[in-house]
């Protein structure tokens, strides 16, 4: 992994993105693939930032950063989080507990609704060869499920968002969604994790048909510890986490914990799927402990780096990271207005990304990756934004 560093030099000169129509704290960046208007049949990477003052903006991912001036759906309250799905259809959450679809060819709403009572923090979504399927998390401590026809580059009729197929509530706060592809299951997975809690849950779609009009539940199909062998009570939170690049079943953790984050990097126990799952049997005090250790022990395995990341953070904080596109290594956020690269083989810190926000302030989103490059090559960069009212494009020096 240290070779692939040496390999590929590290995004580290900033650009402040000026080009933006209005000052206000980044809650949102992300590159996605988006249809151009003038010929559907070209998709061109563009980035989408969305801020305090209720705004999404997308803008060229060349060093000009030009905003691109096409109707864009409005919010009535600040934009968490957005997604965008076959290079055309726009999923947003907000605050005001909306989930908005919209269109971003016409930038017309196409429908939208309020499942949620509080702020929905993230949105996720999957496509498979039947459906396309949509998670949000809120702070209401409930994550919804959507089903919708599977989504492609072509227009469809009659697209609508219906309520929810399933629901969860929580004890507390979900913190991040992601779905995954579990071998033995048809439909996939969601991945989860919430406040309090130091657990991956683990949840399966197969939802059970019910005479009832209430919205069934999610099944718990298993969870996972990243703290197996603690003796605190809540040691952390897997407050922001990201699969590999490369590695489908690894997954990068950035935790809660004070006063500096920790980052793990940890490999999925997939639970297997209920039908081939043993039945329960009844066990002897001493060997339900020697099983309950046995899977502490299985688990502590999986944590393959616990590293602190010295970015500082508080109760408060929003930790986030983001993967290199070569899965080396790893960016976290920290509230000093130092983003932070951590060698995934290891966990040491290799680079420190400085000058691009202002220092002591809260950087509060990242996004890494690929981007065309001006010579037409590809070129890994790395944006950040703060609640300095900087969005920040880090580049590779040339």
């Amino acid at each position: 992994m240290t070779l692939s560093y040496l390999l590929y030099a590290a995004p580290s000169v900033p650009s402040t993105v000026d080009t933006l129509p209005n000052a206000a704290n980044i809650l949102h960046v992300g590159v996605e693939s988006v249809i151009d208007r003038e010929d559907s049949s070209k998709s061109t990477s563009l980035i989408l930032a969305t801020g305090a003052d209720r705004t999404l903006n997308l803008l060229t991912v060349d060093e000009s950063h030009a905003l691109i001036k096409r109707p864009l759906p409005t919010s009535d309250s600040p934009i968490l989080s957005c997604i965008v799905v076959a290079s055309r259809y726009l999923f947003t959450t907000s605050m005001s507990g909306k989930l908005v679809l919209s269109d971003l060819v016409t930038g017309d709403v196409i429908d939208e609704r309020r499942d949620h009572q509080k702020y929905v923090v993230k949105v996720a979504a999957m496509t498979d060869s039947d459906h396309t399927w949509i998670a949000t998390a809120a702070w209401d401590a409930k994550v919804l499920l959507y089903q919708l026809p599977k989504l492609d580059e072509e227009e469809l009729a009659n697209i609508k968002l219906d309520g929810p197929i399933a629901t969860l509530t929580l004890p507390s706060n979900p913190e991040a969604i992601t779905f995954i592809q579990h071998p033995e299951i048809a439909t996939p997975v969601l991945l989860l994790s919430r406040r309090d809690s130091t657990f991956l849950y683990y949840y399966n779609f197969a939802i059970p048909v019910s005479d009832s009009s209430a919205v069934p539940a999610l099944q718990l199909l298993g969870r996972q510890n990243l703290a197996p062998h603690s003796n605190a009570w809540i040691a952390f939170t897997p407050s922001a986490f990201a699969l590999s690049p490369k590695d489908p079943l690894l997954l990068a953790v950035a935790t809660s914990a004070v006063p500096h984050m920790k980052l793990i990097i940890v490999r999925l126990l997939l639970p297997p799927p209920p039908s081939t799952a043993d039945a329960p049997t009844s066990l002897t005090q001493a060997a339900q402990a020697r099983s309950e250790l046995a899977l502490s022990d299985r688990e502590a395995a999986a944590i393959l780096i616990h590293a602190t990341t010295l970015s500082p953070q508080t109760p408060y904080s929003t930790p986030d990271l983001a993967w290199r596109p070569d899965a080396s290594g790893v960016w976290v956020n920290g509230d000093d207005g130092v983003v932070r690269g951590l060698e995934a083989q290891t966990g040491k810190i290799v680079t420190t990304l400085k000058g691009g926000h202002e220092v002591g302030t809260k950087i509060r989103c990242l996004w890494g990756g690929w981007v065309e490059g001006a010579d037409g090559g590809k070129e890994e960069v790395v944006i950040s934004g703060g609640f300095d009212r900087r969005l920040v494009v880090w580049r590779t020096k040339t």
